[in-house]
C-alpha cells in the first residue's frame, strides 16, 4: 500500500468489500474481451506511462476544468473549485493509472474498485479527504468520461518508440481496462438485482 497518497486505500482494512466476486469479474472480463495478450499490453502500458502520469493529468485536469459541469463534483456547494481537493484526488489518479495496468485483477483489487465506486457516491464521497463538496458524481458523467480518458492516453503511449502494433496494442488494453473499471464503478448506483 502505498501510504504517501492521502486517501490511498488498496488492500487496507480501509477499503470497502466488494460484493462482486471473481467469477462475476471472469465473466466481465470476458465481455469487454479483455485477454492475458491485454494484461501483457497493460504492464507494457504501465512501463510507458510510468514518468508520464502528471502530463496525462495535466490533460485530464484541464478537459474536467474547462467544463463547469464536471468541475463542479471538485468544488463547493456553491461552485468554487476546492484546489486542496483536487491536488489530493490526483494523486490517487496518477496511481490509478499504475493500478490499472500493473495490479493484478483479483478480490483485492476488486474491493478497491467498490471503494473507488463508494468514493463517487452519496455513501462515501468527499470522506477520504473531508471537503465540502457536492456529495454525488452522476453515473453518466463517469461512463461519458471513459471516451476521453481512452482517446487522450493513445499520444501517451506512442512516445516511447513502440511500433504502432504495440501502441494499438497497449491502447486497446487501456480502453477494454477503463471500461471494465467504469462497469464496476456502477454497481452502487443500481439496484443489486439491476446491476
Amino acid at each position: 500500500m502505498n501510504t504517501t497518497i492521502p486517501g490511498y486505500a488498496y488492500g487496507s482494512d480501509e477499503a470497502a468489500r466488494s460484493p462482486v466476486g471473481l467469477e462475476e469479474l471472469d465473466r466481465l472480463k470476458a465481455t469487454v474481451m479483455f485477454t492475458e495478450e491485454d494484461e501483457r499490453a497493460l504492464r507494457m502500458a504501465g512501463d510507458v506511462l510510468e514518468d508520464q502520469t502528471q502530463d496525462v493529468l495535466e490533460v485530464w485536469y484541464g478537459f474536467v476544468s474547462s467544463h463547469p459541469h464536471l468541475v463542479a463534483y471538485f468544488s463547493t456547494p456553491d461552485g468554487e473549485p476546492i484546489q486542496e481537493y483536487l491536488d489530493r484526488v490526483r494523486s490517487r489518479f496518477a496511481q490509478w493509472i499504475l493500478d490499472a495496468c500493473r495490479r493484478p485483477y483479483d478480490q483485492t483489487w476488486l474491493d478497491y474498485q467498490e471503494e473507488i465506486a463508494l468514493r463517487h457516491t452519496h455513501e462515501k464521497k468527499n470522506t477520504a479527504d473531508g471537503a465540502d463538496s457536492v456529495d454525488n458524481i452522476s453515473l453518466r458523467y463517469i461512463i461519458a468520461f471513459i471516451y476521453p480518458i481512452t482517446a487522450t492516453m493513445r499520444e501517451f503511449l506512442g512516445k516511447k518508440g513502440h511500433s504502432a502494433e504495440q501502441v494499438e496494442a497497449m491502447h486497446q488494453a487501456w480502453f477494454k481496462a477503463v471500461t471494465l473499471h467504469v462497469a464496476l464503478w456502477s454497481r452502487p448506483y443500481v439496484r443489486d438485482d439491476d446491476w
